[in-house]
């Protein structure tokens, strides 16, 4: 059977790197058994919700702050197919709210789900979220953050098969902070989708992570951030490892208003190639209507350091370890931001685990 979605067309240029057929492929695939949850959950304390396909499963969850609510999707070509009941986090001014983990499965077959997360003044939140199993995952996440507001953000697509793709949008408040840290460790076909807006004064954001890619699959990635205010400061750290004939793809934008003077942003895309016929597409932008600003971009593409290579294996390292030791330590700029430091050694081992596959 034929399936039949209504999806951007490569034409477009934000989906000029896009993949529509590994999406309808993924929502053609058979349902199966679902996987342990419990195998993905870090031993952390907190809230917790389970999502299989989509859909909350009440027993094996413990929402305490969470409530689920009808959310609509938005206007974004994937984002919009999202509508209906999702989960929520509203957080009262001045206050915090303890960590929410989500572990979302996917069976196969296509599943939808919307969220939103709003800070009050002066609120904080953390979220972690990991996407395991087949299927194509489709997620939207409003983010509205009030003044002096935090927010952290930890996202690890690591199913097995089919396409995940989210879809971010963020307002983020005067003096608030949004960090986001996202890790593409899985087989699956990948899309972060994200449009950030700096409304407020003296805000800042981070939005970053990396992709790893291996055989014939495909990840991108196409992010923006607008500053529409005074001091705002931005970052966007992204690595990306292609192996095999696979494909990893970066867009990352800077617009920076005429009124948003004394902004500072920075992007930093690197791809490093473990083989030749693999592919890192990388795309950084700056459009800046003001005059009193600092911004800056870098983008490289290229091998692992031969002579380090060649160092290490004369120090008696093999040169499987020595290619993991350079990788891992290029990856690694993307999770420096990670406070946590049990959340930041489950992304280095989803690394690593990736690299005893992909060398």
């Amino acid at each position: 059977m034929t399936i039949l979605l209504d999806l951007p067309s490569t034409r477009e240029e934000s989906w000029r790197w896009g993949d529509p057929a590994a999406i309808v492929a993924a929502a053609g695939l058979p349902r199966g058994a679902a996987l342990d949850a419990d195998a993905w959950f870090m031993d952390l304390p907190g809230a917790r919700a389970l999502f299989v396909d989509g859909v909350l499963d009440q027993g094996r969850s413990d929402l305490r702050h969470v409530t689920m609510t009808g959310i609509h999707g938005g206007e974004h070509a994937l984002g919009r197919r999202t509508t209906g009941n999702g989960w929520s986090i509203r957080v009262e001014a001045d206050a915090g709210v303890e960590l929410l983990q989500i572990v979302h499965i996917a069976t196969g077959g296509e599943n939808q789900l919307p969220a939103q997360i709003v800070l009050s003044d002066g609120a904080s939140a953390s979220v972690i979220e990991t996407y395991v199993g087949t299927g194509w995952s489709n997620r939207s996440t409003r983010m509205m953050l009030g003044k002096s507001a935090k927010l952290t953000r930890a996202v690890r697509l690591l199913q097995t098969g089919g396409f995940v793709s989210l879809r971010d949008e963020v307002e983020i408040g005067a003096e608030a902070s949004l960090i986001v840290t996202v890790l593409g460790a899985g087989d699956a076909g990948t899309r972060i989708d994200g449009a950030i807006t700096v409304t407020g004064d003296d805000a800042f954001a981070e939005y970053g992570g990396a992709l790893l890619t291996r055989n014939d699959q495909r990840q991108e990635c196409a992010v923006s951030v607008r500053h529409a205010a005074l001091n705002g400061q931005s970052k966007q750290i992204w690595r990306a490892v292609a192996a095999d004939k696979s494909t990893a793809s970066l867009a990352a934008r800077v617009e920076v208003a005429r009124d948003a003077q004394k902004t500072d942003g920075v992007q930093s895309l690197r791809g490093l190639l473990l083989q030749r016929t693999a592919t890192v597409n990388l795309k950084p932008e700056l459009e800046i209507f003001a005059d009193d600003v600092k911004c800056a971009h870098g983008a490289t593409v290229g091998e692992l350091d031969q002579r380090a290579l060649f160092y290490m294996q004369s120090r008696g390292i093999p040169h499987a370890k020595a290619q993991a030791l350079l990788t891992r330590a290029f990856v690694g700029d993307a999770f420096v931001q990670i406070a946590d430091e049990t959340v930041r050694e489950a992304f280095v081992a989803d690394a690593d685990a990736w690299l005893e596959r992909a060398l």
